[in-house]
């Protein structure tokens, strides 16, 4: 399958190789105890750790600092695999990979790529993002977390808010403003390690969905972090920011795909099974309706999120992104909707898979911009004057 301009989507041998290796691992490393841990909210450190291993949370990361080197594409394949699996522990591996490793192997020296980028391409180290506030969301430009130079160190002061991995990540890029103005102007990106001084992890926060992935507050009191920290220059750290989110899209993209898979697999297995009326419910046209629905909505979501993959270098990249996150996290949500409506009564029960990616879907649609902030960067790319 190729695009407009004659890009193909068809996977090389490399590619369908690696798919296969992660979707045996998540079925067999990953899928049992998923349930288990969800309920006892239970931070999978042992599978990440097997995840470094086979190079899976440095997948975007040039070969010449232990990474994998993959491209996007590939990268995505992961992440669909795992997140039909545990959509917990994809977003753990997409938060390391996107906006962590991606923006640092990005922006970041020489010196701090071979400091910090090598122990997490190795796995031996988790990282976060830290833009949201309590007081900013969407608006990236009314953060108050501030970052002063003294001397060969930089000063940190204020508080992030939704921050995943927080309590077990190492490395942190924290966006904060090192010049005084309004707006998205004099803010900074800054790799913030978890062992430095003035550094805190709030109380986690109790979640819908993704119980076993963890998120928490960060607190930064004159914390002290090397000036070598600094990822692109002073200053620019919005378009730092605006670049790596950007990519990370992409990772979302692929989640919702993996969990709309899956939904529309457990919808498919119990429709052939529930017997209403002296058939199976999958010979009623009214389900059947449904599932052909999402078995649509779904190719159409893979087939955006592979367009916008493969778009990495190109003019459109963050328009694709934008619409590749948007409409893959909405079919997400109404998959499931629908598998859960599939599954009676009890898909509202806890005993049925399809309960739990119910509360683990909702916030595709939320995190890495909402679905109302992609629409209006799609708009605005659309309307900009060229």
């Amino acid at each position: 399958m190729a695009d407009d301009t004659g890009v193909s989507f068809a996977l090389s041998e490399e590619q369908n190789l690696l798919r296969d290796e992660v979707r045996r691992f998540a079925r067999e490393q990953i899928r049992p105890g998923v349930a288990e841990r969800d309920r006892a909210h239970e931070f999978p450190a042992e599978i990440l750790r097997e995840m470094g291993e086979l190079g899976l949370l440095g997948m975007l990361v040039p070969e010449e600092y232990d990474g994998a080197g993959f491209d996007v594409l590939t990268y995505a394949l992961a992440i669909e695999e795992i997140a039909a699996v545990c959509p917990a522990v994809a977003v753990t591996m997409s938060v390391t990979n996107s906006v962590c490793c991606w923006p640092i192997a990005k922006f970041g020296s020489h010196e701090l790529k071979n400091r910090v980028l090598r122990q997490l391409a190795r796995g031996e180290a988790i990282g976060g993002f830290g833009l949201t506030e309590p007081g900013s969301g969407s608006d990236a430009g009314a953060m108050r977390t501030s970052a002063v130079r003294d001397g060969d160190h930089w000063m940190l002061n204020g508080e992030k808010a939704w921050i995943t991995n927080a309590g077990h990540g190492k490395f942190f890029v924290v966006l904060a403003r090192t010049e005084p103005g309004e707006g998205t102007r004099g803010i900074s990106a800054i790799v913030v390690p978890s062992d430095a001084p003035g550094f805190a992890v709030g109380t986690p926060e109790e979640k819908l969905g993704l119980k076993a992935s963890s998120t928490a507050p960060l607190y930064f009191t004159d914390c002290r972090v090397p000036a070598g920290n600094l990822l692109a220059e002073e200053g620019h750290g919005f378009r730092v920011a605006m670049a790596t989110l950007d990519h990370s899209r992409l990772g979302i993209a692929a989640q919702a795909v993996g969990i709309h898979r899956r939904a529309l697999e457990l919808a498919v297995e119990y429709a052939r099974e529930r017997v209403q009326f002296g058939v199976p419910i999958a010979r009623h046209q009214a389900i059947q309706f449904k599932v052909a629905q999402m078995a649509t909505e779904l190719e159409a979501a893979r087939a955006l999120t592979y367009a916008a993959a493969v778009a990495e270098h190109r003019p459109e990249a963050g328009r694709l992104a934008s619409q590749a996150k948007l409409y893959a996290s909405e079919a997400a949500n109404r998959a499931c909707w629908q598998a859960l409506q599939i599954h009676g009564g009890n898909g509202f029960c806890e005993d049925y898979e399809i309960a739990r990616l119910y509360r683990d879907v909702r916030v595709t649609t939320i995190y890495e911009g909402t679905s109302e902030m992609q629409r209006m960067v799609i708009a605005r790319h659309l309307t900009r004057s060229k």
